[in-house]
């Protein structure tokens, strides 16, 4: 099939390395505009960029995709269908409308749950059991087009944003590869969402990570997980951030009853925190300006004691 694949982050690069593999005809790749990063501000190529151009596949980045000149481009390339991944721009109805196929997404949810921005985090952050990919047939909605097929991919206890969103990337890659030939030979039946079953995964900010010691530590700890590795769950401690890379949920209560961000009890391997309702223990952190580390090495250079108070 001849396609136009968009796309930004990693989370695409997985879906356009499969559909190349394919032997899909990809005759150019959209993405976002280079942007600065770090603290150099060095300016860097999105993922999708650095892949298309090792295949030697054309780039487009433009600044607003829905600018006319942008259509009478795309329609240049006379595409049977555009995939899109994660990027990052609304397309207008005329760019829906475009190919012979339509445009479809691959969603990191099991629509109609989690539309929006960060699917991939809210799943674990709310304590879902189980996350997947949708591929949809997109329309003038946000996520609500017709579902053409899905997969199942359940979360672990263990499961970070980092780790969850690997694990959709191949079973996203996966899963649209198997979709294309059902399209092409119009063998699939789409499903229209029920949006009454739909919710909003809003984008990702660094002040969501900020410790509200007074939640219980089962939500405390779901949140460190979500939101690792970005933006990351951080707390005031000493007049400096603390950021909390790993944390448990103590098996056993204990400690004498204390206002939340209490230190309760401090271990070789944990500091443990009082909350509103449980003990979250304190496992990797990082202190500002300073490398990630094991709570037992944080514990060398600081010190600390049972009835610290963390939080502002």
């Amino acid at each position: 099939m001849k396609i136009i694949f968009m796309g930004t982050p990693d989370f695409a690069v997985g879906a356009l390395e499969a559909i190349i593999r394919a032997g899909h005809e990809v005759v150019c790749v959209v993405t976002q505009p280079d942007k600065p990063k770090g603290r150099g501000k060095e300016i860097q190529f999105p993922p999708v960029k650095e892949c298309a151009l090792a295949h030697g596949i054309p780039v487009f980045q433009p600044v607003k995709i829905k600018t006319p000149e942008t259509v009478t481009w795309l329609a240049s390339y006379g595409a049977e269908l555009f995939v899109v991944a994660a990027f990052g721009q609304i397309l207008s109805s005329e760019i829906l409308h475009m190919p012979k196929y339509g445009c479809v997404n691959i969603h990191a949810s099991l629509l109609p749950k989690y539309r929006g921005a960060a699917p991939i985090q809210w799943a674990i952050i709310n304590g879902e059991s189980e996350s997947g990919v949708t591929i949809m047939q997109m329309n003038e909605g946000l996520d609500t087009g017709d579902m053409l097929t899905r997969t199942v991919v359940p979360i672990t206890a263990q499961d970070t944003g980092d780790s969850l969103h690997d694990k959709l990337m191949k079973a996203g890659a996966e899963l649209i590869v198997k979709t294309l030939p059902l399209i092409e030979r119009g063998e699939i039946c789409p499903q229209p969402q029920n949006d009454e079953d739909s919710c909003y995964a809003k984008m990702l900010s660094k002040s969501l990570g900020r410790i509200d010691w007074t939640k219980p530590a089962e939500e405390l700890e779901r949140l460190v997980r979500g939101l690792n590795s970005w933006p990351g769950c951080y707390t005031a401690f000493r007049g400096k951030n603390l950021k909390i890379w790993e944390a448990e949920v103590a098996a056993e209560p204990g400690g004498k009853a204390a206002a939340p961000g209490t230190v309760l009890l401090v271990t070789k391997e944990s500091i443990g925190v009082s909350t509103g309702n449980g003990i979250l223990l304190l496992k990797s952190v990082q202190p500002e300006g300073k490398k990630r580390m094991p709570v037992k090495d944080y514990l060398l250079g600081y010190p600390v004691k049972a009835g610290e108070r963390f939080g502002e």
